[in-house]
């Protein structure tokens, strides 16, 4: 039996979020869908999370409980919502709300008894990454960053070499409910570029009439 902690906003119990779970033997305790929640983890040794409504404010938060909570995280999404899941949600694995008790036992217990992440500084061309103290260095120089210029700095990062249009790292970045313009990008990568130095600016390079990319080699 595993200690549970599922979080909603749409339900006061596991059951009204995942029906398979009245038939399963785990201890699951239910609180709101907040950042408050997780600071009453107690035991609880995995995270559930009901995202089949409101999908940013869930991806936000998916994205805070793997940086601070260190514990696995399932995610429970709709069809619709499917198509905007993807890696920078940083979930463990997701179901679906309909799924069969056998499905949902299989994915917790996979998820309980992976290895857990390490979160190690990487190192890149000089540049080191902690995602969870949300520091950047480079040189061993630390970066005096805002939370989305660690956010945009940190997305790129992870893709060394892909190229991204500006339209897809304001979705990535700064979420689906932001309707500033791309101008955003650019103001954040010239001030990012400023921040990393004349040695290290071109870790961000740009594609003429495309978008932005990392570097991993200078």
């Amino acid at each position: 039996m595993a200690h549970l902690l599922l979080l909603s906003n749409n339900a006061d119990t596991g059951a009204q979020v995942l029906p398979a779970l009245e038939l399963l033997l785990h201890e699951v305790r239910c609180l709101p869908a907040n950042s408050e929640a997780l600071s009453q983890l107690g035991e609880s040794e995995a995270v559930i999370l009901d995202a089949r409504t409101d999908l940013v404010a869930s991806r936000t938060l998916a994205q805070t409980i793997h940086s601070t909570a260190n514990l696995p995280l399932l995610l429970v999404i709709g069809e619709g919502g499917l198509g905007v899941l993807n890696a920078g949600w940083n979930v463990s694995d997701f179901i679906m709300p309909t799924a069969a008790p056998g499905e949902l036992e299989t994915r917790l217990r996979l998820i309980l008894s992976a290895q857990p992440e390490t979160v190690a500084p990487k190192n890149t061309s000089g540049l080191t990454i902690d995602e969870l103290s949300y520091t950047a260095r480079i040189d061993r120089r630390i970066l005096d960053l805002t939370y989305k210029e660690f956010e945009l700095l940190k997305y790129l990062w992870q893709f060394p070499g892909r190229v991204f249009t500006r339209e897809q790292l304001l979705h990535e970045v700064w979420g689906y409910d932001y309707y500033g313009g791309t101008r955003t990008v650019d103001v954040h990568v010239r001030r990012l570029r400023a921040k990393l130095g004349t040695d290290h600016e071109q870790l961000i390079g740009t594609v003429r009439n495309v978008g932005y990319r990392f570097h991993s080699e200078v």
